[in-house]
């Protein structure tokens, strides 16, 4: 068995209305409860799409230093994310179209070393 992340980017959910949005949650549930009874559920959850309310941990200076925000600016950030553990890439590729076609945008899929 091997360990795969499907993941989005917030900037790819695109424009919609709150009821849109909404009725996405539903069928992205779904999908997990799906994963849990094939026995492939590692975890999945979205994140706070408020970016400002992250912080970050940097120890390359030799001292530990957290600061508020991101790491690095950018356009750029996670919104939400699976982890799977699945028989074969083919397997990955499924449970990642189930999750695109719940959420209503695109997935990208990483196997996990």
């Amino acid at each position: 068995m091997t360990q795969y992340i499907i993941y989005f980017n917030q900037q790819w959910v695109g424009d919609h209305s709150e009821e849109w949005i909404a009725s996405r949650g539903p069928l992205a549930n779904a999908v997990v409860e799906q994963m849990k009874d094939a026995g492939v559920y590692v975890f999945a959850g979205g994140l706070d799409s408020d970016i400002d309310a992250a912080f970050s941990a940097d120890a390359t200076s030799g001292t530990i230093e957290v600061t508020d925000g991101p790491f690095a600016a950018t356009g750029e950030f996670l919104g939400g994310l699976a982890i799977v553990n699945v028989a074969d890439i083919e397997a990955a590729k499924m449970w990642a179209g189930k999750v695109a076609e719940a959420c209503g945008w695109p997935q990208e899929v990483r196997r996990i070393e």
